[in-house]
């Protein structure tokens, strides 16, 4: 097992990877939280699949502990849905040494922090992520939300979680089209930080694909650790943190235009990350090989690369209402070569609307 801190004094808290930890997640949580009772949240298709096992773990430690079931999919994420969770909680008579159990990708994650950040002011929960994304990215870092129709993530608070928990066996009952999904994060992280990680991407792509064993805890562990130092630097996203959105920009405007359903979250960071790229080249940021790279890698992960026939103007706008943006000016992450990047607010309309 691989045992990653994250320093936020107060707010820090460690992330557990390994094979089999499932199961033990209660063992690891009495070491630091004594909880009144545990809520586990999670969709049908994954509680059937880890619900009892996980459950089981917070019973052996004397726990009383319940779980509730959330509609699958990106559509969940909303306001409805969490104003259903609090019902229940407060159903259960849910106080404030109650613990949420995060258990499923990142729809899960980010819906269950949000509940947890805002019910009775704040209670504790935990991530067990169990999909590549969320493992390598939505369950580290405390970005908690829900959707809004007009935008991604629009309705949502920082709260850190106080433990997470990464189990590898649960990858492979990941459908495949969701395991390539979370490997566009995986290639944001060498894209904005290291080369030689882009570079073993390039070079293991074939076992990456087969889940070599070495090779998912290699990335899931070096993923981590990038999000981690970007973090402890900038918790709140005032301006560093904000590299982590690389790809996003374009990404988000494509998941709101398609209305959350055509599209999972990766596929549209991989199209966005492509239209960064391009973006970068056509404003002098970078050379022609690095779009080319990043898109060939993408291509061979099995991930979409071409932008969706969408109106450039509604995308235009869509942008306007990116977090990042202000004063009516979009801020983009770009590329000046693999593993060095750059915020930028100073990018015109008609560059923008070149690489739609």
């Amino acid at each position: 097992m691989q045992r990653l801190n994250i320093d936020l004094g107060e707010r820090s808290y460690d992330i557990l990877i390994g094979s089999g930890l499932r199961a033990q997640v209660g063992e690891f949580l009495k070491s630091v939280l004594k909880p009144s009772r545990i809520v586990i949240i999670t969709h049908p298709s994954i509680n059937s699949l880890y619900g009892e096992e996980v459950a089981d773990g917070f019973i052996a430690q004397g726990w009383t502990t319940d779980i509730i079931e959330v509609p699958e999919g990106e559509s969940s994420k909303n306001l409805g849905q969490a104003e259903k969770l609090y019902d229940r909680l407060l159903e259960l008579n849910c106080d404030r040494k109650s613990v949420l159990v995060a258990l499923g990708g990142g729809v899960i994650g980010d819906l269950v922090g949000f509940v947890a950040a805002t019910y009775q002011r704040g209670i504790p929960f935990v991530q067990v992520p169990t999909t590549l994304l969320s493992q390598v990215d939505s369950s580290v870092g405390g970005k908690t939300a829900v959707n809004h129709p007009k935008g991604k993530n629009m309705i949502g608070a920082f709260y850190q979680p106080r433990l997470v928990v990464a189990d590898l066996e649960t990858l492979r009952t990941l459908p495949q089209k969701e395991f390539r999904a979370g490997l566009a994060e995986v290639v944001k992280y060498g894209v904005i930080a290291d080369e030689n990680f882009f570079e073993f991407l390039e070079t293991r792509y074939e076992k990456i694909l087969n889940l070599d064993s070495e090779c998912l805890s290699h990335i899931i562990e070096t993923s981590c650790s990038i999000k981690a130092r970007v973090v402890e630097k900038d918790e709140r996203e005032s301006h560093y943190r904000m590299i982590l959105n690389f790809g996003h920009t374009f990404g988000h405007a494509i998941e709101s235009l398609t209305e959350y359903s055509r599209f999972i979250h990766g596929e549209a960071v991989s199209m966005g990350m492509v239209r960064a790229a391009q973006l970068s080249h056509s404003v002098g940021k970078c050379s022609e090989e690095t779009p080319n790279r990043l898109e060939a890698l993408l291509k061979n992960l099995g991930l979409p690369v071409d932008m969706p026939e969408l109106d450039s103007s509604a995308v235009l706008e869509s942008l306007y209402h990116d977090k990042k943006t202000m004063d009516r000016k979009i801020k983009f992450i770009l590329v000046n070569d693999i593993g060095s990047i750059e915020i930028v607010d100073q990018v015109s309309e008609v560059e923008i609307l070149k690489v739609l």
